[in-house]
């Protein structure tokens, strides 16, 4: 017999442990990393104006639908959405929503350098960053990007993703975004290991596994579509503990047990698998795509389409000026957030193992309907004046925290190609309270290596948890 491969590679998921919890990088490391992230802002400056929506260079409302779109047909266009939730505290609704139903690429290349993972980031300037420059995957492109629909420079490093007969694939996944400002989108996360010399591009940089870790704890560092691959990555396995150095806190060891599989779960991965198609089959929404001019209750002046009450969000019109981009001066609309959003994990250790508290929510862009998400995730603006009835569940318990219980606390930036200023507080709470299905049949208790198993596979894990994942196995290396 010949020809036959292993399934798996029983040591990726230690190689990824070790790195992520190898020692800091020295202090010339450091600075290194830091003149040449200044250099890369100095060289990226970016100007985005805000302009009226009629005024937006090459997009238009089409006259039959009201729907906003670009000349070419491709990129995105912003509908309306028709959502009837029978039984729920708000059974029917209408809104805007971004269709871009091309596939783009997120992908990250690894390689070994003196026995350490590195990753291959991106200094890149989004229009939607509060901030300008934000560390980003090696390639993070739409389909109408990569195939130069703009007419602009290549996407560097894409033959990596597009052909990878020469390289090793670590992980290829099509996940979802976010599926209450998007409709059905998805993006294809991919990890490459590379072997060979890679030249590296002045906007681009060899980072150490660990360090691109610890900056998740800075805010508005690691930009949503890194955290998101990096989620991805398979930190987590058979015999984990076994061959990884221990020691260190308590958290660092219930962390690393909740990453093995060896430790066991509350629920078998099976049952949370029933439970997650369990849940998809007993939902009886529908999301029917509608032209923009029907959705009622939003309101459009010359400068954004926004919600009568002020909340949720607002569609937006800008002008950008980029001087590190494939296309140095565009227009286009954006999605603008009414405020910040929240999106939390409680844990807790169960027989000395951390699981999080997942809840499996629906959202009207999902492909699947559901994906587990965070315990908590909302825009706390949009529920400041409710009864506690009406709040969603632990919402209290975690803006409420004792800073003693609070595990991790930073505020990163959203997709900035399609969102203004769109900022989440990821928050990670540890508690102790006895929390069942009983009470709360949409929430379950999973390990990290369960969840990372369902990463492997699409439409699972929705964006939110997804970063939250990244900042948990970050904790691996800061926690010791």
């Amino acid at each position: 017999m010949s020809g036959l491969v292993r399934t798996s590679d029983v040591n990726l998921p230690i190689r990824i442990a070790e790195s992520t919890m190898a020692s800091a990088p020295n202090a010339a490391r450091i600075a290194e990393f830091e003149t040449w992230y200044a250099d890369c802002a100095a060289r990226n400056p970016t100007t985005v104006t805000p302009v009226p929506l009629a005024e937006l260079s090459d997009w238009s409302f089409a006259p039959d639908t009201g729907n906003l779109g670009h000349t070419s047909g491709k990129f995105f266009q912003i509908e309306g959405l028709d959502v009837r939730q029978p039984g729920a505290r708000i059974p029917q609704w209408t809104q805007p929503i971004i269709n871009q139903p091309e596939i783009g690429i997120l992908g990250i290349l690894i390689k070994e350098i003196d026995g350490e993972l590195h990753c291959l980031m991106q200094a890149k300037v989004e229009p939607g960053n509060c901030n300008g420059i934000q560390l980003s995957p090696t390639v993070q492109a739409t389909r109408s990007n990569y195939t130069r629909v703009h007419k602009g420079r290549p996407v560097p490093y894409l033959e990596y993703f597009t052909d990878t007969a020469a390289h090793r694939v670590i992980s290829d996944v099509l996940q979802s975004e976010q599926g209450s400002w998007f409709y059905q989108k998805r993006n294809r996360n991919m990890v490459v290991e590379v072997r060979g010399d890679v030249v590296v591009l002045p906007d681009f940089h060899w980072m150490p596994l660990n360090l691109v870790h610890r900056f998740l704890a800075f805010e508005n560092m690691v930009n949503m579509d890194a955290r998101t691959v990096l989620s991805c990555l398979p930190f987590s396995g058979k015999d984990l503990m076994a061959l990884l150095p221990t020691g260190g806190t308590e958290l660092r060891m219930a962390l690393l047990r909740s990453c093995s599989e060896e430790s066991g779960s509350q629920y078998t991965t099976d049952a949370i698998l029933s439970w997650i198609t369990d849940t998809r089959t007993r939902v009886e929404t529908t999301a029917t795509r509608i032209p923009l001019a029907a959705v009622e209750q939003w309101v459009r002046s010359p400068t954004a389409i926004s919600h009568e009450t002020g909340l949720y969000f607002s569609i937006i019109g800008v002008d950008v000026a980029a001087a590190g981009r494939e296309v140095r001066q565009w227009s286009q609309p954006m999605l603008s957030p009414a405020g910040d959003s929240l999106a939390a994990f409680l844990v807790k250790r169960i027989d000395g193992v951390l699981h999080v508290l997942a809840n499996a929510r629906l959202e009207p862009g999902y492909l699947d309907a559901v994906e587990l998400a965070p315990t908590v995730q909302c825009t706390v603006l949009n529920y400041a004046d409710l009864p506690t009835a009406d709040r969603p569940p632990f919402l209290d318990e975690v803006l409420s925290a004792d800073l003693a219980r609070i595990r991790f606390d930073a505020t990163h930036s959203e997709e900035g190609g399609r969102f203004y200023h769109a900022r989440t507080r990821y928050l990670i709470v540890e508690t102790d309270d006895e929390l069942g299905p009983r009470d709360y049949p949409d929430h379950r208790w999973l390990t990290l290596n369960q969840l990372v198993g369902l990463l492997r596979h699409s439409h699972y894990v929705n964006v939110q948890a997804r970063s939250l994942v990244a900042c948990l196995h970050s904790l691996v290396g800061r926690a010791g």
